[in-house]
């Protein structure tokens, strides 16, 4: 935890002119398991979870992991999301590949096209695509790709919301084709002070510990800002809070970070839900 976050904390709240919310959507990255390989506590993210980003293929899942977290999620009424990525499943999908934009248009088509297909056997639609690992890195800063993947997403399904990262290229791509977007933000992930993500290859870029990955989800949707990891205040928009699958303890800190929200009186719900 940066030292003095508390003090800290207060003193940008006294600073800053901040919207708040009152209703957030909670979302997780699933179904990266394959063949005999499990990965991520699926289960108990479902549990927690509003929005669930469905592994496609490529970087994790294979067709019976994505039909079966398909079912997890309709029967918990969870929204299906894809989670498309690069063809890297030694890599976990999280090393960046060189391809062109119109390489990566298609690979994101073919993603989504599988996990539709998956939902349309179980009688359900997708709501969202969220890219994954190295890519959604790649798109929130190169707005070349960005333009390649919000294509390929409007011309699946132009009904479909796109999950980028707050402040990213890829949120101005999606916009820019007619998308609906949702800003997104991190609970586990510690953020630079250009607004990325601290890479997960140095000390610090993934927070484990329950009370301060629920302390960050508090601050980020209602005071709509993080302390990076430099010790500077940055502002975010924000639709949807992110709890990856792989991070250890998953399950829980989803349940913690739901319960802290509703505790606050903030409603944690589906994007596309009134209430």
């Amino acid at each position: 935890m940066v030292p003095g976050w508390q003090s800290r904390r207060q003193a940008w709240l006294t600073t800053y002119d901040l919207s708040s919310v009152d209703r957030i959507d909670l979302n997780g990255d699933v179904g990266e398991s394959f063949g005999l390989y499990t990965i991520g506590d699926d289960e108990g993210l479902m549990r927690c979870i509003t929005s669930a980003n469905v592994a496609c293929g490529f970087h994790g899942g294979d067709p019976s992991v994505m039909r079966r977290t398909v079912s997890l999620a309709v029967s918990g009424g969870v929204a299906l999301g894809a989670h498309p990525g690069f063809s890297d499943l030694m890599g976990f999908g999280r090393r960046e590949l060189g391809m062109s934009a119109r390489e990566v248009e298609d690979l994101v088509v073919y993603q989504i096209g599988a996990l539709a297909g998956a939902a349309a056997a179980q009688e359900a639609r997708l709501h969202h695509v969220k890219p994954h690992g190295a890519l959604y890195n790649m798109v929130a800063r190169d707005r070349t790709m960005a333009d390649a993947v919000a294509r390929a997403i409007f011309t699946v399904d132009s009904t479909l919301i796109l999950f980028g990262l707050s402040g990213s290229c890829l949120l101005d791509a999606g916009e820019a084709v007619g998308l609906r977007t949702a800003a997104e933000v991190f609970a586990d992930r510690a953020y630079l002070s250009d607004g990325s993500l601290v890479p997960r290859g140095q000390p610090g870029a993934i927070i484990v510990d329950p009370v301060e990955v629920t302390e960050r989800a508090l601050c980020l949707v209602q005071d709509g800002a993080v302390i990076t990891r430099d010790g500077d205040v940055i502002e975010l928009r924000r639709e949807t809070i992110c709890v990856h699958g792989d991070t250890p303890g998953a399950g829980e800190l989803a349940a913690g970070i739901r319960r802290s929200l509703e505790d606050a009186r903030i409603r944690v719900l589906p994007l596309d839900t009134s209430g």
